[in-house]
């Protein structure tokens, strides 16, 4: 049996359809979205294919029957009735001034004008065109309009690090997005994608009429491949692949539907001949999160048990740009579960979703922030998976040798804590380790365990530490231990002292218990 092409980097719906490639069907989704809603947002990481549902959504409004035979929309949708439809992107180009922004506006709505076969008063870079456009295109066709904008927020995400920039062009989109609340009358549907989630005091505060569907159950698929899809559409493709390997690999991200797979990966495992690597990952580098983990000297093990609140749903402030968020607005962070505060608030707890995101990020931040190849974790695994504990800290040792730290830190990190237990965290991620970071116990907080298959490791950590303040005694005293007993594994305690001076280790002992 001859198998259908991979779509690897195909946005366009029709050449899917036309051309024989995979498409795993959106359509019966779509459907129920166009029933529910007028005007809605939706915020996905980046290669999650968000282009090709908004190209999905096109040609659905512009009646293209022939494209959906066999689908789940063919029978449900009226293909009597075709809408004009106005494409908005910004996923091409990197706008670098205002005036690039003006200039992308102006090549949209020429684009525009041409497919629709109107021609605007007002100059394409003028706001009044948009507007003019729509009431035109209603007029002409006597059938409200559609505007279909992707990628809304890449123009800020592109001037992120410059902030007066950044607000220039935010106050410029908002002056664009406008222009859709202000013409409700002539419009049929409005679908705004992004990475970013919006929050109704900045880009979309003309917009309150908006529904944001990012975390909306009846929703969660729409963008991804779930793990039925990999087992039924790619099967032919995944032969005597180690199925439970590919989902600790590339499954993971939540948004309240099923577990869900970067269709780039997939696609690319499969072209690849199943060969592993950081396929989604390696297509974008994050050196903004580095600069953001730099400025505010992050305390990286708290990238392992993440509890944050309902700002999760709003955009951040491009004058006070929170990591949390970025990281899971980005993709580098996902939802684990949903809980209710004892105030009935909705807690979201995030994690990496899973050994790709969680390798490789780790590894860039060790090779961004202490400027190493990453080589020297190797070590560090061997050591645990042999229960070597003198193995252990010479890695350890080897590790803080190197470090170059005036290359990255302009205050007193490595004096405290905190900055010790954030390298330990990066190498040990690296390695695809299953880590817990302020590790809650009935007696108070672990720096850090790590969880191997054959035993468990408690680590704490102490600067500078007096005699009153030894770390194996502290995990000793506050009995860490006992929450891991019924584990049936060695557990092993690690306290480890730190010199801020020597900005090496000072002491390492440790207990088998």
């Amino acid at each position: 049996m001859k198998l259908k092409k991979l779509p690897i980097g195909i946005q366009t719906f029709s050449e899917i359809r036309e051309d024989d490639y995979v498409y795993v069907d959106k359509t019966g989704i779509a459907h129920a979205l166009l029933q529910n809603y007028k005007y809605v947002f939706l915020s996905r990481p980046r290669r999650f294919g968000k282009s090709l549902f908004l190209d999905t959504l096109r040609n659905i409004f512009e009646a293209n029957k022939s494209l959906f035979r066999g689908l789940a929309i063919e029978n449900q949708w009226n293909w009597d009735v075709s809408y004009p439809v106005i494409q908005i992107s910004f996923a091409e180009g990197k706008i670098k001034s205002f005036k690039d922004l003006e200039d992308k506006f102006e090549e949209i709505f020429i684009y525009n004008q041409q497919r629709l076969g109107i021609t605007c008063q007002f100059e394409a870079r003028d706001r009044r065109c948009f507007s003019e456009l729509i009431r035109k295109a209603h007029a002409k066709y006597n059938q409200k309009v559609v505007v279909l904008v992707d990628e809304y927020d890449k123009p800020i995400l592109d001037n992120i690090t410059n902030t007066p920039l950044a607000q220039e062009i935010r106050d410029g989109l908002v002056n664009f997005y406008s222009v859709i609340k202000g013409s409700d009358e002539f419009l049929r549907f409005a679908f705004l994608t992004g990475v970013s989630k919006f929050t109704k005091t900045s880009i979309f505060s003309g917009l309150n009429n908006i529904t944001d569907i990012s975390l909306d159950k009846p929703y969660g698929d729409i963008c991804g491949y779930s793990q039925q899809d990999v087992e039924t559409t790619f099967a032919p493709y995944l032969e005597g692949v180690d199925m439970d390997r590919l989902k600790e690999w590339y499954n993971g991200y939540n948004f309240l539907g099923n577990r869900m797979y970067n269709p780039f990966d997939i696609l690319n495992f499969i072209a690849k001949d199943h060969t592993y690597s950081n396929y989604w990952f390696e297509s974008g580098t994050p050196t903004f999160l580095i600069e953001l983990i730099k400025k505010q000297s992050y305390f990286l093990p708290n990238l392992a048990n993440l509890r944050v609140d309902q700002k999760l749903l709003n955009s951040f402030d491009i004058e006070n740009l929170d990591l949390e968020v970025i990281l899971y607005q980005s993709g580098y962070l996902t939802i684990g579960n949903v809980t209710q505060d004892e105030d009935d608030d909705i807690i979201y707890t995030l994690v990496v979703p899973n050994k790709e995101v969680k390798t490789s990020l780790n590894k860039y931040i060790i090779t961004s922030l202490y400027e190493d190849n990453s080589l020297k974790a190797k070590p560090l695994s061997r050591a645990l998976r042999e229960q070597n504990l003198e193995s252990f800290k010479l890695a350890l040792t080897s590790i803080f040798a190197s470090i170059p730290y005036n290359n990255f830190i302009k205050n007193d990190m490595q004096n405290y804590e905190g900055f010790y237990a954030s390298v330990i965290y990066v190498y040990l991620q690296s390695l695809g380790l299953n880590i817990i970071g302020e590790d809650v116990t009935n007696q108070g907080r672990i720096d850090l365990t790590i969880k191997m298959d054959n035993a468990i490791y408690i680590l704490e950590f102490k600067v500078d530490a007096t005699d009153k303040t030894n770390a194996l005694q502290q995990i000793k005293d506050k009995d860490y231990a006992s929450k891991y007993l019924d584990q049936q594994k060695p557990i092993y305690l690690i306290g480890i002292h730190f010199n801020s001076h020597e900005k090496n280790l000072s002491g390492f002992e440790w207990e088998r218990v």
